[in-house]
């Protein structure tokens, strides 16, 4: 039996997010990022993912798709890191190119909503996503694709401080090395969100729809 995950209580309503699951992060033949691919390929990301998109879909849970849609040029992107100034140098994830497109495994389907940032490192950077969220009565936040260690852990941190509950479904995730992500697993997101699987989510789910109807 599943202990009770904190922020998937009975009448919290989550959200599955699925963070920047693209072709030109994701796809071998395409990816700046070979290493994180390859740790997403190895651990069975996103058949898992999907897994998590098709339960939610089946119970009414909503399933964004935060991702990166860079203007022509990177036009009004501060190169204000080194991964900025490496994707500057790559020519950026523009929207509408091959490298924007969705990993064909996680892609959108009718109902889910898809959110696209210009610029910056995390989800909430210009984006319209908490107004959706809030508009959808979302309190919890189902974090998965890549990374753990840069874009999931600054749409933790901006979920959190936005008021939001965050489960993170480990097995569901991906860093940019096996031990970047064993170290943000280990010692930055446990005071931040719950740290579950996905197993354990979709029972988790599964469970509250059964209870809703009895």
């Amino acid at each position: 039996m599943v202990g009770v995950i904190k922020g998937l209580e009975p009448g919290k309503r989550p959200a599955l997010l699925i963070s920047e699951c693209q072709r030109g992060i994701l796809d071998p033949s395409l990816t700046t990022l070979p290493g994180l691919a390859q740790q997403v390929a190895e651990r069975g990301v996103l058949h898992r993912i999907a897994q998590l998109a098709a339960v939610c879909r089946a119970h009414d849970i909503p399933v964004f798709h935060v991702h990166i849609g860079h203007l022509p040029g990177m036009v009004g992107c501060a190169i204000s890191s080194p991964l900025m100034a490496m994707s500057r140098r790559s020519g950026g994830l523009v929207a509408g190119t091959p490298v924007a497109e969705v990993m064909p495994e996680v892609a959108p389907q009718a109902g889910d909503i898809v959110c696209s940032r210009k610029a910056g490192l995390a989800m909430w950077y210009g984006t319209d996503l908490d107004s959706l969220l809030r508009n959808c009565g979302v309190r919890t936040l189902l974090m998965t694709g890549v990374s753990s260690n840069i874009a999931l852990f600054g749409g933790t941190l901006g979920g959190v401080d936005r008021g939001y509950q965050v489960v993170i479904p480990e097995d569901a995730t991906a860093g940019t090395t096996p031990d970047s992500h064993r170290i943000m697993i280990e010692t930055t997101y446990p005071v931040l969100a719950s740290i579950t699987t996905t197993a354990d989510v979709i029972a988790a789910i599964s469970a509250n729809a059964a209870n809703s109807v009895q």
